[in-house]
């Protein structure tokens, strides 16, 4: 589709109804709706406050000019229809997004113990085995701990199988994998080993195994097709060790035209070496491990290299040692606008305050509410349940939010995780920190902010790039419910790239 549109009866978001027209990938007019809309009425959106202060009087409605003559698709009626900036995920691991297509998940909520995933595996015939191998992702030890290839073993003899814990950072390997990959290359100092042997355990080794594995990066046409029909127009892709080399195979893809989103890359530091591409900078990611900290000095010494680099930190934090570890980083090293950390899955008030004026940023996951509330209201101390994946008290000190996914570790739609930001509740139905609620806007805006300035909400104006989400009703009416059903059209610079 030429990226030449007219998009005519939208309600625009910040602005009310209107016509805007798209040239050269950019926002070109925007002028009153063309005709009265029906579905429009009663909307209760005049001109923005932002629009008010300007003192411009209402644009005239907008002519068609070329976008007739070429085509009527390139006309788009929205009937009333709500239109947004097009939604950024602020943090998300594409490649292991487009390897879960790939693999059998092995966690909860769908595997909830040794026998179900013994079943899971036994079953397992399908595309996910990829030469021989089985490949397990999404583990958690309340599954059956954290076996070893022996116990392994008992489930899958004789194919190797390598399952992928849900941190990221540990892989568990049965014998047959073990030697596989043993027998290709030298034994990393990740492999964990015993007085028996090797145990099976790999921990932050994916390097070596990709090596060992001569595997490369998967395909992203498919995933990136699934977030533009969520109207996803932009990422920020937060796997801690991308790098020169993974920085490329997003180059080839955008150029490839399998991954249509603006894409940002954080990772390691090594980024500011790689070859620019049609990918921005994002910042150095720090990912942090309760049970094995960096030398606070080593951290500190990142944190310093990647702002030299003019980079922001972004620090994984998952628990409140991890959340403490990292501010003390910060009180050393400082903060420049930018940094920000990642989840605050468990934050008292103390800390809130503490992150509050560092003047930092928090990337939220609220739909992890809903995929493991009900195992963090199991295992999570009573004392820090207050303090589970806060938001309203976190947006009320001050705190800049915005939303990610971290799919494939959770689902990758941005609109269940506003719905989760609204309810609070848990796939059981059990409420999580009520008071934590935010409304649908703000649900919203966390997908709003723009990913170089996280601060800054982007609009619908004039000159801004077309990166828009149109939706099938008006704002009124979707907020009730929130979903990704109510996506209409996604354009991602001036381009229809979904129409359902």
């Amino acid at each position: 589709m030429a990226a030449f549109m007219l998009i005519r009866n939208a309600e625009v978001w910040g602005l009310g109804l209107a016509d805007v027209r798209i040239a050269g990938g950019v926002i070109a007019e925007i002028g009153a709706p063309s005709s009265p809309s029906p579905s429009g009425e009663g909307l209760g959106w005049g001109l923005s406050e932002e629009a008010e202060l300007t003192g411009q009087p209402p644009a005239p409605p907008l002519k068609g000019r070329g976008e007739e003559r070429l085509h009527s698709k390139n006309i788009v009626n929205a009937q009333g229809a709500a239109l947004l900036p097009g939604l950024h995920d602020h943090h998300i691991h594409l490649a292991g997004l487009a390897a879960r297509a790939a693999s059998l998940w092995c966690g909860p909520p769908e595997v909830e113990d040794a026998d179900a995933l013994a079943a899971r595996l036994a079953a397992h015939t399908g595309p996910e085995c990829i030469d021989g191998w089985l490949r397990g992702i999404g583990y958690h030890e309340s599954v059956m701990g954290l076996p070893g290839a022996k116990e392994l073993d008992r489930l899958v003899p004789l194919r190797p199988l390598r399952i992928q814990h849900r941190s990221g950072r540990m892989w568990l390997l049965n014998s047959a994998a073990l030697a596989a990959l043993l027998d290709r290359a030298d034994p990393p100092p990740g492999l964990e080993r015993d007085s028996g042997g090797y145990t099976g355990r790999l921990f932050d080794e994916d390097q070596w195994l990709r090596t060992a594995l001569a595997s490369s990066p998967p395909d992203f046409t498919e995933v990136s097709a699934d977030l533009a029909r969520c109207g996803v127009t932009g990422i920020t892709d937060m796997s801690p060790r991308n790098d020169p080399a993974m920085a490329a195979h997003f180059a080839a893809q955008i150029h490839a035209g399998s991954l249509r989103q603006n894409c940002w890359l954080a990772g390691e530091l090594s980024l500011a070496d790689a070859q620019r591409g049609p990918w921005q900078p994002g910042p150095a990611k720090l990912h942090l491990h309760e049970a094995a900290l960096p030398v606070f000095e080593d951290a500190v010494s990142f944190i310093a290299a990647a702002h030299a680099q003019g980079r922001a930190v972004a620090v994984h934090c998952v628990t409140e040692v991890e959340l403490v570890f990292t501010l003390a980083l910060l009180d050393e090293a400082g903060a420049i606008p930018g940094d920000r950390i990642e989840h605050a899955s468990i934050a008292s008030q103390e800390l809130v305050a503490r992150i509050a004026g560092h003047g930092i940023s928090v990337c939220v996951q609220p739909h992890f509410v809903v995929e493991r509330g009900d195992a963090y209201l199991r295992d999570v101390e009573a004392r820090h349940r207050g303090d589970l994946y806060r938001l309203a008290s976190l947006a009320d000190a001050g705190i800049t939010l915005v939303g990610g996914s971290d799919a494939p570790f959770v689902s990758a739609d941005p609109w269940a995780a506003m719905a989760a930001a609204i309810t609070r509740q848990t796939r059981d139905g059990q409420t999580i920190g009520k008071d934590e609620a935010l409304s649908p806007e703000q649900a919203l805006e966390l997908y709003l902010a723009a990913p170089d300035d996280l601060a800054r909400q982007r609009l619908i104006a004039v000159g801004e790039p077309a990166d828009l989400c149109l939706l099938g009703r008006p704002w009124a009416k979707v907020r009730e419910r929130l979903s990704s059903a109510d996506v209409r059209a996604t354009f991602i610079a001036g381009r229809l790239v979904t129409r359902i």
